[in-house]
């Protein structure tokens, strides 16, 4: 489709909600709370190891690294392999690592270990991403793929909060055995999918080609980088910066965020299957650009919990599009590597995000975090202005 508008319509309105892309959504929910309970426990897990600012973001950053470094071979494998033995072997490998934590005494084996996750995580999200696009009807992936998007929402909206109800509670070595446990209910759920067999291109030898990305997905996963790089900074540090300005409520900012994201899937999706992605940036990336100069600021608890609804109706609503249209001008064969190009531009964003802003913490203090993110999201506004006017044009 490129960066000009590609409105569709048919008179047939086709199924979204099958078996198989429910048992997909609630796997995928159990994946994401098992992940999330981790996102805001884990650096406090490492101050508790005697870690620094900068072993958090190191910590995270290998995670994210090692993630998008494997999702390439992630992609081809979907495409030769199949689905199943992508996801299986995914989810399989998250299981392990997770439940790994728990035994965990020194930062140099976590951040092996959060190595390992990262290929879990990576070889799993990126195959229930193309799992669930199998799944939904063509002219409403927009629609469905925020559908799907508000299974890991939902996770995002009780697994931080639960984790950090949790780990006052019980201990992280418990923690993090939970976690694993949700891992396993999706690895059990997963084994119940009907897995469509992989579409072969006429030309077998393009199927197999090995690459690092596709091509008719690098515009919006280039928007996507600047984006999600504001992620590392909320993710690795909000907690901290929270407790430092001795403002109460962090628990509450996730479960406000999470809540306006999944408000959004309920509409973005559909916009943007109907007037096409510049309905859907433009407002989207200007929320998430107002939620990080308030988050620089962040006087009280009204700001934060404000700047959560504003990330969580921006970023809900600019994700399911963005990866919409990563997939929708691949071909057939090759939706599987432009999911890969997707979740790798994620991943590459949050990594280089929480290894920058360890270092700007330790250098100066955590609100310089926020107003640098400010600054990745206008550049994101300011690109894409740029590529819609040369398509124009």
């Amino acid at each position: 489709m490129g960066i000009q508008q590609n409105i569709q319509a048919s008179p047939k309105v086709e199924k979204i909600w099958s078996r198989d892309f429910i048992l997909v959504c609630i796997a995928n929910f159990f994946i994401f709370l098992g992940f999330q309970m981790t996102l805001p426990t884990l650096p406090l897990f490492v101050k508790e190891l005697g870690g620094s600012d900068q072993a958090i973001g190191l910590i995270v950053g290998s995670f994210t690294f090692s993630a998008l470094i494997f999702r390439p071979y992630a992609g081809q494998l979907l495409e030769t392999k199949g689905r199943k033995f992508v996801y299986m072997l995914g989810l399989g490998i998250f299981v392990v690592s997770i439940g790994s934590f728990a035994f965990i005494a020194s930062i140099g084996f976590l951040v092996a270990m959060r190595m390992v996750q990262g290929i879990g995580f990576g070889f799993s999200t990126t195959a229930t991403g193309t799992i669930a696009t199998d799944l939904i009807p063509q002219k409403r992936r927009g629609e469905g793929l925020g559908y799907f998007g508000l299974s890991g929402n939902l996770a995002l909206a009780l697994g931080p909060s639960l984790g950090l109800a949790l780990v006052g509670k019980i201990s992280f070595a418990m923690l993090f055995l939970i976690c694993a446990v949700c891992g396993l209910v999706a690895f059990l759920l997963a084994t119940k999918v009907r897995y469509k067999q992989v579409e072969q291109s006429p030309n077998r030898a393009a199927t197999v080609r090995f690459d690092f990305f596709e091509k008719t997905a690098i515009q919006p996963s280039i928007l996507l980088f600047f984006i999600t790089f504001t992620f590392g900074g909320i993710a690795s540090f909000l907690p901290l910066y929270a407790t430092e300005k001795s403002i109460a409520g962090i628990e509450w900012y996730f479960l406000i965020y999470a809540l306006f994201l999944m408000l959004s899937r309920t509409f973005a999706g559909r916009i943007y299957d109907q007037k096409g992605h510049l309905y859907i940036f433009l407002p989207g990336t200007v929320l998430i650009f107002i939620a990080m100069l308030l988050l620089s600021w962040l006087p009280n608890t009204g700001v934060l919990l404000f700047a959560a609804a504003l990330y969580g109706l921006g970023f809900g609503s600019v994700q399911p599009a963005l990866q919409a249209w990563a997939v929708d001008n691949a071909p057939a064969h090759r939706k599987g590597m432009a999911n890969a190009t997707f979740f790798s531009s994620f991943d590459f964003g949050v990594g280089i995000g929480a290894i920058l802003f360890g270092q700007l913490a330790y250098m100066f203090h955590y609100g310089v975090i926020y107003a640098t993110a400010a600054g990745s999201v206008m550049i994101s506004i300011l690109l894409y202005i740029y590529l819609y006017m040369k398509a124009r044009r």
